[in-house]
């Protein structure tokens, strides 16, 4: 099949939806496919679309099916989709979701938030990475906890800092956070947290191979998010078998399931330390966390992405 993938534009190529668009026209190629990635759709004729996020590619949805009436779409929702704009811009998400053939989700409770007529059209797909080809080694010098991420509101990305400066005076852990600032203020915000915060470090943006690294080296990982739709740095974390410290929120509940023992409530600073500390001094507590990441880390196969993928074209071409 000919196959266009839209994926919006954003502020750096290292952002959730480009990566996940980057991989999935990678699998989609494996899978016999020419497949095209625009930021748009520009009217050039395609058996199928693959759009990430309903919101931001509403109208090139609408343009692909003004221009190819008969032929499907497959949206990927977002976590601003599914937690932001069905609430903020109701009309304009509901409308995506309504024109497209299936809907694909990252976490195995979006279902609770997407309208009961449109769960019919809903698959989970979980993002997938490789497995690292060397073990993890957590660093001897400092307890380094990891935090991956852009800087902006959504992800509250600076909790792990603020968790940290409540420790104890001999505590070893060391925040180290990358990912690029969204805006000047966020990038000045952190600046001033590592003038003021000698546990905290931000290193802004540096290449997945640094990101690899770090996870290598880090005692556990904070993703703290307000909301998610399912985030690939907790399916890299897994298969790397680095500890993950999470907000209590569906989209990485979603992933790690209910069960999972390394929750905090959102934006709950205190939580948060309490559970570094344990980090720091709980071999047991650490073990438990390594326990139920490996029963997850399963999820994340990139076969198992693959193969959900190949399901997924395979229930489209019967229907079309």
């Amino acid at each position: 099949m000919k196959i266009v993938l839209i994926t919006p534009e954003g502020p750096t190529k290292r952002t959730g939806n480009n990566v996940a668009a980057r991989r999935w026209a990678r699998i989609l190629r494996h899978l016999g496919h020419r497949v095209r990635v625009a930021y748009d759709y520009d009217g050039r004729p395609a058996d199928l679309m693959v759009a990430v996020h309903a919101w931001r590619s509403a109208a090139a949805i609408a343009r692909f099916k003004a221009a190819c009436p008969t032929r499907p779409v497959i949206l990927q929702l977002s976590g601003t989709d599914i937690y932001e704009y069905l609430q903020s811009d109701h009309d304009t998400t509901l409308r995506a979701m309504g024109a497209s053939d299936r809907l694909v989700a990252l976490n195995d409770l979006v279902w609770r938030v997407v309208p009961k007529r449109l769960r019919e059209r809903l698959v989970v797909i979980h993002q997938s990475a490789e497995t690292p080809p060397r073990r993890r080694r957590p660093s001897a010098r400092a307890v380094v906890v990891s935090v991956i991420g852009h800087l902006r509101a959504v992800k509250d990305p600076l909790r792990a800092a603020e968790a940290a400066r409540l420790l104890p005076e001999d505590s070893r852990v060391r925040i180290e956070q990358v990912g690029r600032a969204y805006t000047p203020q966020w990038a000045a915000r952190a600046r001033a947290e590592m003038d003021v915060n000698p546990r905290y470090t931000w290193r802004d943006d540096v290449p997945a191979a640094s990101v690899r690294g770090l996870l290598a080296r880090s005692h556990a990982m904070v993703i703290s998010s307000l909301s998610e739709g399912g985030a690939n740095v907790i399916s890299e974390a897994a298969v790397t078998g680095a500890p993950i410290l999470a907000s209590r929120m569906d989209g990485n509940v979603g992933l790690l399931g209910a069960d999972y023992p390394g929750y905090f409530p959102v934006g709950d600073t205190r939580a948060l330390a309490r559970l570094l500390l344990r980090v720091e001094r709980e071999p047991r507590f650490v073990a438990s966390l390594e326990k139920a990441l490996a029963r997850r880390a399963p999820l994340f196969r990139p076969d198992r992405e693959i193969a959900a993928w190949r399901r997924l074209l395979a229930g489209l071409k019967r229907r079309h």
